[in-house]
C-alpha cells in the first residue's frame, strides 16, 4: 500500500510555496509610531480589519475606535453590538497599546481577560482607552474602558494581563 507525502503529514511542494516570511512586528510598530499612522499596523491584524478598528494618537494617549458596522450587530432588535465584538475590540486595543508603548518585537500573549458589560453597545461608533497599570519584565496589566457618546457613561470595562517576554 503506497501513501503519498501529504497523507503522511509531510508538506507537498505547493504547500511549501505558501509559507510566508515572518512579519517584522517591531519594524511595523516603529514605523507606525514615527508616522503617527497606526492603520498600517492594524492592516496586519485580520480581526481588527474585519471589525473595522481604527486608532488615533493624541499626545501620549491612544484612542481606539470601533465604527458602527452592520456586521458587528449581535442583537438586531435594539440594534446592539455583539458582546464578543466589544470584548475583541477591547482586547485588541490593549494589545496595540502595549505594542506601541513598549516598541515590542513580539505580539503580547493574553494570559487573562475579564470584562464587565455595563450597558448595551448600541449601533453607533464605540471608543476605547487603555491604561497600562503595571509593566514588569514578563507580565503587563492593562485596564480598558469602552464608551460611545459620553466618555463618562461606559458600555464596558475590562482588565487584561499579558505575557510580554
Amino acid at each position: 500500500m503506497s501513501a503519498n507525502n501529504s497523507e503522511l503529514g509531510a508538506a507537498s511542494p505547493t504547500q511549501h510555496a505558501q509559507v510566508k516570511a515572518p512579519i517584522d512586528v517591531q519594524g511595523i510598530v516603529k514605523r507606525a509610531t514615527e508616522l503617527n499612522d497606526f492603520g498600517h499596523l492594524l492592516e496586519h491584524v485580520p480581526y481588527a480589519k474585519f471589525i473595522g478598528m481604527k486608532v488615533e494618537r493624541f499626545g501620549d494617549e491612544l484612542i481606539f475606535k470601533l465604527p458602527a458596522k452592520d456586521d458587528n450587530i449581535g442583537n438586531p432588535v435594539l440594534p446592539a453590538i455583539h458582546g464578543g465584538v466589544i470584548a475583541g475590540f477591547m482586547e485588541m486595543s490593549a494589545i496595540v497599546q502595549l505594542m506601541v508603548f513598549m516598541q515590542t518585537a513580539k505580539v503580547p500573549k493574553v494570559v487573562d481577560f475579564s470584562i464587565d458589560y455595563l450597558r448595551a453597545g448600541l449601533h453607533k461608533d464605540s471608543f476605547a482607552e487603555c491604561r497600562i497599570t503595571r509593566q514588569g519584565r514578563r507580565v503587563a496589566n492593562v485596564n480598558i474602558d469602552c464608551w460611545q457618546t459620553n466618555r463618562k457613561q461606559l458600555i464596558a470595562t475590562a482588565r487584561a494581563h499579558f505575557l510580554i517576554d
